[in-house]
């Protein structure tokens, strides 16, 4: 989601943000339709009240994944946003944000408080293939909505969970916009695999490998995205990809992993063409590699010139009205969060997902429920305004955000990106924007526009 921001943000961590109550401006400024009068909620409606919603989510703010901590920051200050102008339909937002640590079994046992104790109308914005898929169940189970996970996992459209949906493109479509890309660019050269030992990776791999030949892939090497795996290294699965003499590397990681596969390579003198999925699409969440240092670190050298692919503005395009709407939001809403990481490809992803709950919960309308934020998302939701290359593709039976993707190429001759904690390689397009389906079907090239910067987000943010 581009899932990006900085390495050091293991240090960090928030667990708990609450949508502040600010007092509304005049009604016509109201997100919504003004700070009218409440109608009284449904009681058979949790975490909704006359004058509230309460939401929940589970992140990982510490831990293995923690590079992803400030994406909930960012949800929530939308929400702020939001409260500040009228709130939703005249409710603010209470967002509850729990660490998971990227682990399932945390996440299982925080997703339970959320729905129990806390009493959350929805889980919003939560990140992970692993951890989602531990608490997908329950919470259908619950008929507790599962909204815009931050994952690609093709799983989260599934007619048995209808209360889930994806915010990511599926990791197919990734594997298949790369991958068409591979076929067409490196023709004749081996290929090989290095991803992440759950659905991510394997979603990844089928989207691959309908446009790679069999033929021409030579190795698959996987890991498992745990700290004893991270402490454990990857030079055994880098040195396998060395030995089978694959040329191209198709990766599909998270940026911790990423980057220990380019200090195993570069240990190893091996200099493969690297491909990288769009969850390690950002060079600041790769880490030291990614870093314009003199002299630059050896890892450099085999990162320099990868594909990548992003769905939405990354965030050294500063001109982009979208970069320079959510720059202005959390300059407003979370300057310290700004101040310490500089603006963040995760920041934008938190931004764009918390601008698209917003917009669900106004699209459900005053009377508030579970199954009518559903129906709100199914037959309105491919005509709210985001910040992707393409539109949402949500319907009654998909539960997909993006379809289609933009690609990149991580080049120290792009134009860096320069945050606090110092200057990074940037990224430069590739070609036009393609978009696919996640299932057998061409990749075709996207001739739409993006969407404009709501006027109400880009004049009161």
């Amino acid at each position: 989601m581009m899932r990006f921001s900085r390495c050091d943000a293991m240090g960090r961590l928030r667990v708990m943000a609450t949508g502040a109550a600010v007092v509304a401006t005049a009604a016509s400024m109201a997100f919504g339709v003004g700070v009218s009068p409440a109608g009284a909620a449904s009681a058979a409606t949790p975490g909704v009240t006359n004058t509230t919603i309460t939401l929940g989510a589970t992140e990982p703010l510490t831990g293995i994944a923690a590079n992803y901590s400030d994406i909930a920051p960012a949800m929530d200050a939308v929400f702020k946003w939001a409260n500040a102008h009228g709130g939703v339909n005249g409710r603010k937002i209470i967002f509850d944000i729990k660490d998971d640590q990227y682990t399932p079994s945390l996440t299982a046992t925080e997703t339970h408080q959320l729905v129990l104790q806390d009493n959350i109308f929805a889980d919003v914005g939560s990140l992970g293939t692993p951890t989602q898929l531990a608490v997908q169940g329950y919470l259908n189970s619950q008929k507790v909505p599962q909204l815009f996970v931050l994952s690609g996992c093709n799983c989260w459209s599934n007619s048995r969970y209808p209360y889930t949906s994806g915010w990511e493109p599926p990791y197919s479509v990734d594997g298949k916009i790369l991958g068409s890309y591979v076929a067409k660019t490196f023709a004749g050269e081996k290929v090989g695999f290095f991803t992440q030992d759950d659905e991510f990776g394997k979603d990844f791999l089928k989207g691959a490998q309908m446009e790679i030949k069999a033929r021409s892939i030579v190795g698959s090497q996987t890991y498992s995205a745990t700290t004893a795996a991270f402490v454990a290294g990857v030079n055994t699965q880098v040195a396998a990809l060395q030995k089978a003499r694959a040329q191209v590397v198709m990766m599909a990681a998270i940026p911790p992993f990423t980057g220990l596969f380019l200090t195993a390579a570069a240990t190893l003198g091996y200099h493969p063409q690297l491909i990288i999925d769009s969850v390690s699409s950002d060079p600041i969440a790769i880490g030291s590699a990614a870093e314009l240092s003199t002299p630059p670190p050896a890892t450099q050298a085999v990162l320099n010139g990868a594909i990548t692919e992003v769905y939405a503005p990354p965030e050294g395009e500063t001109s982009n009205p979208w970069v320079i709407a959510a720059k202005k939001l959390l300059r407003d809403y979370d300057p310290s969060l700004l101040a310490s990481n500089g603006l963040t490809s995760d920041e934008l992803v938190g931004v764009g997902v918390g601008y698209t709950v917003v917009e669900a919960l106004q699209a459900a309308g005053r009377n508030l429920t579970r199954q009518g934020l559903l129906n709100a998302i199914a037959s309105k939701a491919k005509s709210f305004a985001n910040p992707g290359y393409v539109p949402y593709s949500y319907s009654a039976s998909v539960h997909y955000g993006y379809e289609g993707e933009q690609l990149e190429r991580i080049s120290t001759s792009a134009p860096a990106v320069v945050v606090p904690g110092g200057r990074y390689m940037g990224l430069e397009p590739v070609g036009p924007v393609y978009r696919t389906s996640p299932g057998p079907g061409p990749v075709t090239v996207y001739h739409g526009h993006e969407d404009p910067v709501p006027a109400k987000l880009a004049k009161t943010a």
